[in-house]
C-alpha cells in the first residue's frame, strides 16, 4: 500500500521495512500492520489533539511532570507551544507506560520505538496468526468471563503495584489473543500517589469490567473489587500476588457515590460513541 506521510521519516530511518495494510483508523489514532525490523508489528499514529475525541483530559493530566517550567507555563495558558507540549506529554504517557507495564509482567503489547507521533509495537495476534479480536467482539461462556475478568483484576493490581491506573479499561481497550486479554490504549493512564481521581479512576475502570462481564457471570455485578483494591493499597499490603474476595471488609469510609456513577455514566456514554464510531469507520 502506499506509504503514510507520518511513516515516511520511519522507512528512512529504517525502523520501518514495509507498510502491510492499515488496521484501523480511530478518533485517537490510526494503525497500521508493518513490517520493522524483519518483524511484523504494528505502527500507532496519533492524530493530532483536534482531531481527537477523547473526554475530559483535565482529569487526567493531574500530576503528569513536564521537563520544565516554560512547558508548565505555556500549558497552562493554553498557547500554541503549550498545546504541543500537552500532546507531547500525552503521547509519551502511553510510551512511558507500556515499557513500565511490560516490565511489571501487565499483559499489554511490547513497545519498540516511539518516533515523531509514532509508536511502534507488537502485535496482538489471535492463534491463526490474525490481528486479534477485541474483547467487545469475542462471544464468552460464563466460564470464559470469569476466567478473562479474574485476569483482567489480577493485572489491575499489577498496574496499580506499578502506580499506574488506566483510567479508560474496558471491553474496548483490551484484546484477545491465545492466551487470554491483553490491555491496550494507554495514553489517559494516570499516576496514582499524584493524581486527586485516582480512586475515581480505578472505581470505574473496575465497574467497567464488572459490567460487562456480568452480561454472562451475573454474580460479578455484586463484587466490590475496587473497594478492596484500593483499600490494600491505601494500607500499603497491596503486591501483585494478593488474593481478592471481591467483597470490601475494610473500614468504613464515605463514599462520594455521585460522582462516582457520574464517572460510571460518562464512560458508558463516551464507549457508546466509540462504538458507533467504529460502525461508521
Amino acid at each position: 500500500m502506499k506509504v503514510p506521510k507520518r511513516l515516511e521519516p520511519l522507512m528512512h530511518d529504517g525502523l520501518v521495512d514495509e507498510v502491510i495494510r492499515s488496521l484501523k483508523s480511530g478518533k485517537e489514532a490510526a494503525v497500521y500492520v508493518v513490517r520493522s525490523e524483519g518483524v511484523i508489528r504494528c505502527a500507532k499514529v496519533y492524530k493530532d489533539a483536534n482531531k481527537r475525541g477523547f473526554h475530559s483530559q483535565t482529569l487526567y493530566r493531574e500530576g503528569r511532570q513536564v521537563r520544565n517550567s516554560r512547558q508548565a507555563r505555556a500549558m497552562e495558558k493554553g498557547s500554541r507551544f503549550g498545546r504541543q507540549a500537552q500532546e507531547d506529554v500525552w503521547q509519551n504517557t502511553e510510551v512511558d507506560a507500556l515499557y513500565r507495564l511490560a516490565a511489571a509482567g501487565v499483559r499489554v503489547p511490547q513497545p519498540y520505538h516511539f518516533l515523531d507521533g509514532v509508536l511502534l509495537m507488537e502485535l496482538i495476534t489471535d492463534e491463526d496468526g490474525d490481528a486479534a479480536p477485541r474483547l467487545n467482539d469475542v462471544e464468552l461462556s460464563s466460564e470464559q468471563a470469569l476466567e478473562y475478568h479474574g485476569v483482567l483484576i489480577a493485572n489491575v493490581v499489577k498496574m496499580l503495584c506499578g502506580g499506574l491506573v488506566h483510567g479508560d479499561l474496558s471491553e474496548f481497550n483490551v484484546l484477545v489473543d491465545a492466551h487470554g486479554p491483553v490491555i491496550i490504549d494507554l495514553p489517559q493512564a494516570i499516576d496514582a500517589a499524584a493524581n486527586n481521581n485516582a480512586a475515581r479512576m480505578l472505581a470505574r475502570d473496575v465497574s467497567n469490567l464488572a459490567d460487562y462481564f456480568g452480561r454472562f457471570a451475573p454474580e460479578l455485578l455484586s463484587t466490590s473489587y475496587d473497594q478492596e483494591i484500593w483499600y490494600l493499597y491505601e494500607s500499603g499490603t497491596l503486591t501483585p500476588d494478593v488474593k481478592l474476595t471481591g467483597h470490601f471488609k475494610g473500614r468504613n469510609q464515605e463514599v462520594d457515590l455521585e460522582s462516582i456513577l457520574r464517572e460510571i455514566d460518562d464512560a458508558r456514554s463516551e464507549a457508546i460513541r466509540r462504538q458507533q464510531g467504529r460502525e461508521d469507520e
